[in-house]
């Protein structure tokens, strides 16, 4: 390798390593290895901040930005609203305290939820008031959120809009929303079924409060979780104005990060309050988190760093697609859980762009869209997205939603030890890759 492919892997490399420890934040490691590649000629400004076409270098991802901001305003404004909370409560309440019945509600919610909000939102959400009602219940909450961390991850995989890494793959591969629906939501359904018969088999013969103690949840007064019905509605409008236009935005030739922004805008129109408080709601550090990780992969890129792994991965499977896309999904699945499944993701999309030149290099010329939905290519994109979502099962760093509701649970007094949550994310995620590896051999490779 050249100077500049041997600095983009050391500063790729030692933003990874900081970004792994935790030394320093990972939106400050990612955005000084950003500037460092910028500024030591590694990758130009332009490339940068608008791609390069000729060379297949996306640069940062207006799309997936986008989209993200879009989505965070209806989310946030949503948010503030209560009615996520009346339905946990609500659902508590309808299984009379059961423990288990409760966990697996919960788990159910947070899963819908998570595909089509998005999953860190609905953990925020869902994460406080199952310790509520567990601490109620004079019960121990981890196993609750550990079963809604895991819910929220299976959740997210199942739609284009539910889970980070989906969306950059959406964006990076011209996959629509009903693409997700079609590919991913299946797997995700048995998943969820497999999660929830676990439950039942293993969760509750430990879960068991005397009818005295259950008699407080049928106590709680969801009604007054909502704080504001008017906007509850028109969120409600809002949002399935949103939906629907992902399910036809293909149709209608507009991208997902047009409809996000549309219905952010529209959302913002409806609500009295000023735009303020819906734009600080903004998780700024996530989105120039990934700004920074963009201009980073395309220093790895413009510097032919992935094409050689691209072609690496090409030899090491003989070019055989089925044999590609296990490894895929399975490294990917390992993987996601050892790093951040949206870091791994960022750098995994271009990867495949650079497998697909690499197969199909005399189809170079017919467009990149055509080259990426190869029949031998086409299954690396779901591979790549259900790994990266169930890997993000596997520990309790795989994804910002699990990261999120440890910092919750720690904060509530009830800390997720690290291989406390091994004992439920391994297995759960081990069993739903092996369900998305027999999903994706008889949708791909039988």
């Amino acid at each position: 390798m050249n100077y500049p492919a041997i600095a983009a892997v050391a500063i790729f490399l030692i933003a990874y390593i900081l970004l792994a420890t935790e030394k320093v934040h990972k939106t400050k490691a990612v955005l000084a290895g950003a500037v460092l590649m910028i500024l030591l000629g590694i990758v130009s400004q332009r490339t940068a901040f608008h791609g390069d076409e000729a060379k297949a270098i996306e640069g940062i991802d207006w799309n997936t930005i986008m989209l993200l901001i879009g989505m965070m305003i209806i989310v946030n404004i949503t948010r503030t609203t209560g009615g996520v909370e009346w339905l946990a409560i609500r659902a508590a309440k309808s299984v009379h305290g059961h423990p288990t019945l409760v966990i697996a509600l919960l788990c159910v919610i947070t899963a819908v939820l998570s595909a089509f909000l998005d999953n860190v939102t609905t953990v925020i959400i869902i994460a406080p008031v199952a310790i509520l009602i567990f601490e109620r219940l004079e019960s121990d909450p981890v196993p609750c959120l550990i079963s809604v961390i895991c819910a929220s991850n299976i959740g997210g995989m199942a739609t284009l809009i539910g889970d980070p890494p989906n969306i950059m793959i959406g964006s990076a591969a011209r996959l629509s929303f009903l693409d997700f629906l079609s590919v991913d939501a299946p797997p995700a359904i048995v998943s969820m079924v497999a999660m929830l018969v676990a439950i039942a088999l293993f969760l509750h013969p430990r879960l068991s409060v005397s009818p005295e103690v259950r008699e407080r949840i049928m106590e709680f007064d969801e009604s007054a979780a909502i704080t504001d019905w008017q906007l509850l509605r028109r969120c409600l409008v809002v949002l399935g104005i949103t939906l629907v236009g992902y399910v036809v935005h293909g149709w209608l030739g507009l991208e997902p990060a047009t409809i996000a922004l549309t219905g952010a805008a529209l959302l913002m129109l409806l609500h009295t309050e000023g735009p303020d408080e819906a734009l600080k709601s903004v998780e700024w550090s996530t989105i120039f988190f990934f700004i920074g990780l963009f201009i980073m992969v395309a220093g790895l890129v413009e510097t032919g760093v992935l094409q050689m792994m691209g072609e690496g991965f090409i030899a090491m499977t003989a070019g055989n697609t089925g044999a590609m896309t296990v490894v895929m999904l399975w490294a990917s699945g390992i993987l996601s859980g050892i790093v951040d499944n949206i870091a791994y993701t960022a750098m995994m999309t271009p990867l495949i762009k650079s497998i697909a030149v690499s197969a199909h290099p005399q189809a170079a010329t017919a467009g990149w869209p055509q080259i990426y939905h190869a029949p031998d290519i086409l299954p690396l994109w779901w591979a790549l997205s259900l790994g990266a979502c169930l890997g993000g099962i596997t520990t309790i760093i795989g994804s910002a939603a699990n990261v999120v509701v440890a910092g919750i649970a720690e904060s509530s007094g009830h800390p997720i030890t690290f291989v406390r949550y091994l004992k439920y994310g391994v297995p759960i995620a081990f069993v739903s890759l092996l369900i998305a590896t027999l999903w994706l051999w008889l949708l791909f490779l039988r």
